[in-house]
């Protein structure tokens, strides 16, 4: 699954989670976000950026559900994950035995395999500690990171039922 797919079929509620997010903590990339896909829209920034909130995170959202907008919406997931959810990272690179700097970032390259059986106590313990929409999106946010994704990662999306986006 795509960013934009993951876009399309995604609570409501983590979507605004990231956009709240990445507003409060990124307001230059969030601004950088309105204009770029504005602009893509053939629109001008300000259409958007003067709407009240709920109404841009409205706009954001469809369009982010587009395919032309795929790079960019993975690109929005990663940050949010990699400075707004270390701790969600940390648990599943821990449990995954991934080196990483503390905060979740991998050290090097990621492995070419991951263990069938660690994926799954991974995904326990992620889901122990986390809402499973954020669990499911990071889990596929993460198996974008190598071509064709991990078998492994595929498999647990595909079979276990607490899984689900939305």
């Amino acid at each position: 699954m795509n960013a934009y797919q993951i876009f399309q079929t995604a609570d409501q509620s983590l979507i605004n989670d990231l956009f709240t997010w990445l507003r409060n903590n990124e307001l230059d990339l969030y601004k950088n976000t309105v204009a770029s896909l504005a602009q893509d829209r053939k629109l001008r920034p300000i259409f958007v950026q003067k709407k009240p909130l709920p109404d841009q995170f409205a706009w954001l959202h469809k369009t982010l559900k587009l395919k032309s907008t795929d790079m960019m919406g993975e690109h929005l997931f990663q940050l949010f994950f990699m400075k707004g959810n270390e701790d969600l990272l940390v648990t599943f690179c821990d449990a995954m035995g991934i080196e990483h700097d503390g905060k979740g970032s991998v050290e090097g390259e990621l492995p070419e395999s991951l263990d069938a059986d660690k994926v799954k106590t991974a995904v326990s313990a992620l889901l122990e500690k986390f809402d499973h929409k954020l669990v499911t999106a990071y889990l596929y946010i993460f198996n974008l990171q190598t071509e064709g994704g991990w078998d492994s990662i595929t498999n647990v999306l595909e079979s276990d039922k607490s899984l689900k986006l939305a």
